[in-house]
């Protein structure tokens, strides 16, 4: 029996492995170091995405610290960092506005449970399909939301009602026009602009956090308004199932869906961005999914809300040198740390502070370049990016994602529908034996020979059924189908149609060189039957014009006389 099949040996083979613990045993001292590094990154970005989620700063941090550490630990890539997103917040708001602080917990624990699934389903794999034009799109997408989310904290005003983030942010500008002033703006500009100017200077440099410690001050000493996050435990809840609500779970299985499948998707693109930045390292997807699954169903057990692979964490972290999954167990380590020793501090921080981190790293996640050169590429990859992005900004963000892969994938169809071709060819290649110039001529009066080439299917057919229904009057029509790549249910049906309309116009039709692999369609379908019945069908075009030739000297069209 293999054990890998069975259930208990796929659980295994997902769980970690002594060479993972050897390898958080080679360079303890980098691995460390970049932990320290990762966690002073992270710390102001698990508060900001925990009060932009809806359930507060510390959400953000329990996320962070709990959703980090199992993750390290039980994840397929030893660089990945994890923790609240952007764009998890994004999907997190309107369940919090729809179904509250225990809808968000439950949805984490189910997303958990199906991202287990998944991994036990080895989906992993797939992520390899989602076009580069989709990716692309859904971040820019998603940095638009992080920044327009900002706009209220940024300009010191209460965040007006509204499900839709345009409406927010735009409501929250017109509360700011009717009542300008404060030093929320500057405080939230200052932010961001010390980051972006210090990441190009020194990128080595933690300047997310000297900014937000700079502001703290500045904001501590002169007594200006620029709000607080308020009040954070200290330490973290204990465990609890309290929150769960059995009876809702039907209601709230969509929303899980959605977190669950950008959790995947959002994970498993940070894990390949961290494989790109590193020499050897390779990630496991399907260990990777398995790892975020356990995360999200410990995580809201603490009070944390769903959390993925952390992409500009995961970054930073590759960055600053780590090794193995120790680095990334050491950032949580040292938020947890940090939540049991300095809550109070953390409290003081100004809301309008955390807003500039999230607008600079907003920007930061947009790769001008990279997004440039898409938008350059083809014109179909440049609809696919916008639409993407937009629909982003519109609509749900798995919502966005699907509707990028289906219309790539409708233009994909189109380009490989437009391989398909139906070329006449001329017979005096495929005609055996000598021939004068003449019988060639007295036989391309009365045999053509189409070459199918591509793909027949649900795409290409009909063009090519309205190619083969206007062949002019002739007696015999070969279709050399050997260069035939696919043959689908539809092409097989119209190449069916199209035999059926020339023998219903008198034309004998000739079928030669159909491969191994598309037998089963076309006999399935009856589209050959008949013709094979009538010794009509050959393995060689060769073959199929001999018998043509015989065919129209048994008939009387072409007579010795004249050959």
């Amino acid at each position: 029996m293999n054990t890998v099949a069975s259930p208990g040996g796929r659980l295994r083979a997902l769980l970690p492995g002594r060479a993972d613990l050897a390898a958080m045993g080679r360079r303890p001292g980098r691995d460390l170091l970049a932990g320290l590094t990762v966690a002073i990154v992270a710390l102001p970005l698990a508060l900001g995405f925990g009060i932009s989620s809806g359930l507060g700063a510390a959400a953000g941090l329990a996320t962070a610290v709990i959703a980090g550490t199992v993750a390290a630990f039980f994840g397929g890539s030893g660089l990945q960092v994890s923790g609240p997103t952007g764009a998890m917040t994004v999907v997190l708001v309107p369940i919090v506005h729809e179904y509250g602080a225990s809808g968000v917990l439950t949805v984490g624990v189910m997303a958990g449970v199906l991202l287990v699934a998944l991994a036990l389903a080895r989906a992993g794999r797939y992520m390899a399909l989602v076009p580069a034009p989709v990716v692309e799109g859904f971040t820019l997408g998603i940095a638009c939301v992080i920044g327009l989310q900002q706009i209220p904290a940024a300009l010191g005003v209460a965040t007006p009602e509204g499900d839709k983030v345009t409406v927010v942010a735009w409501r929250a500008v017109l509360d700011f026009a009717a009542h300008p002033g404060g030093w929320a703006p500057v405080i939230a500009l200052g932010v961001a602009a010390t980051m972006l100017v210090g990441a190009r200077w020194r990128p080595t440099i933690p300047f997310s956090l000297l900014a937000v410690v700079g502001a703290t001050v500045v904001v501590e000493l002169t007594g200006i308004e620029a709000g607080r996050i308020g009040e954070l435990p200290s330490g973290l809840p204990a465990p609890s199932l309290s929150f769960l609500d059995l009876t809702a779970l039907g209601s709230l299985l969509a929303p899980a869906v959605a977190v669950a499948a950008l959790a995947g998707l959002e994970s498993l693109l940070s894990a390949a961005v961290a494989d790109g930045m590193s020499v050897n390292h390779r990630h496991d997807p399907d260990r990777e999914l398995f790892g975020q699954g356990l995360a999200n169903m410990v995580a809201p057990l603490f009070g944390g809300v769903p959390a993925t692979g952390a992409i500009a964490r995961t970054a930073v972290n590759v960055r600053s040198g780590a090794q193995s999954r120790l680095a990334a167990l050491a950032h949580a380590v040292i938020l947890g740390l940090i939540v049991f020793t300095a809550a109070g501090l953390v409290a003081r921080i100004p809301l309008a502070a955390l807003a500039g981190v999230l607008l600079a790293t907003a920007i930061r996640m947009v790769e001008v370049g990279s997004v440039a050169a898409m938008l350059r590429s083809t014109r179909g990859d440049a609809v696919v990016l916008a639409l993407t992005a937009v629909a982003t900004l519109a609509l749900d963000l798995v919502q966005a994602v699907i509707l990028g892969l289906v219309v790539a994938g409708a233009l994909a169809l189109r380009a490989v529908a437009r391989d398909a071709r139906l070329e006449a060819v001329s017979l005096r290649p495929d005609l055996p034996g000598d021939h004068t110039d003449e019988e060639h001529a007295l036989l391309a009066e009365h045999i053509v020979a189409y070459r199918l080439d591509g793909p027949l299917f649900f795409a290409a057919a009909h063009r090519f059924l309205l190619q083969l229904s206007q062949v002019a009057d002739v007696s015999v029509v070969v279709l050399r189908m050997s260069r035939v790549t696919t043959v689908d249910a539809s092409g097989a049906l119209v190449l069916a149609d199209a035999i059926g309309r020339l023998r219903r116009r008198g034309i004998t039709v000739y079928v030669s060189g159909i491969r191994d692999g598309h037998h089963q369609p076309l006999n399935a379908l009856g589209v050959i039957a008949r013709l094979d019945e009538e010794g009509h069908v050959f393995a060689t075009t060769p073959q199929a014009i001999a018998a043509a030739r015989d065919h129209l000297h048994r008939t009387g069209v072409l007579t010795a006389d004249r050959t």
